[in-house]
């Protein structure tokens, strides 16, 4: 069976697992499962799996999404079930699926989250709600300045008891957006912490990522 598509929450301790040692968590939960994966074929052979925008370490979500293949048939409806009984502390499959796009159409990300030690939330609302929002940060190519504003869909804040509480939908892919980028542009105004889970994931045009 050929690309499939698990989505999978990650949070809790589970937050601080790497890409790379998720992955081989993965490939450990697969085996123990009793579900064989397809490798591929060569003098190095590896696993058919692949993570789309593997999270920051120390980022938590409710929508993470994982693309492989197996070599046999297999109840997809009950897939989740049987991964979960070996699943390691704050990771849960959610759901198994034939793969009905690809990875690179997942554009946005909405996420929640908290800020403490910074600036109130009008300061915020008002800052991201600016036409322009240039950046400094590194690429593959080095480092690089861009505006981020136009990547920015939503950017809702609201003071609360603990700080300040964060809504935002952000372009996850060409361009990438993230909190951390948000964060940056804010200079010496930004908060000493902050911490966003990942809640939902769409395409270009808004409509759920699968």
């Amino acid at each position: 069976m050929d690309k499939l598509r698990l989505k999978f929450a990650k949070t809790g301790r589970a937050v601080y697992i790497s890409h790379l040692d998720l992955m081989r968590t993965m490939q450990r939960v697969f085996s123990r499962a009793g579900v064989p994966l397809k490798y591929s074929e060569g003098f190095n052979p590896h696993a058919k799996i692949s993570i789309i925008l593997p999270l920051t370490v120390g980022t938590a979500s409710q929508c993470e999404y994982m693309d492989f293949a197996l070599t046999d048939d297999r109840d997809l409806g009950s897939l989740p079930e049987a991964l979960n009984a070996y699943m390691p502390e704050g990771i849960r499959a959610l759901e198994a699926y034939q793969a009905p796009c690809k990875g690179a159409e997942l554009r946005w990300l909405r996420l929640a989250g908290g800020l403490k030690g910074g600036r109130d939330a009008a300061y915020y609302t008002d800052f991201f709600a600016q036409s322009s929002i240039m950046v400094q940060h590194r690429a593959k190519r080095g480092v690089r300045t861009d505006d981020i504003a136009p990547s920015i869909k939503l950017a809702r804040f609201a003071d609360g008891a603990g700080g300040v509480e964060a809504e935002l939908i952000i372009h996850a892919q060409e361009p990438t957006v993230s909190p951390e980028l948000m964060m940056a542009a804010l200079g010496d105004k930004a908060p000493a912490w902050f911490r966003f889970t990942r809640l939902e994931a769409y395409k270009e045009d808004m409509t759920p990522f699968r």
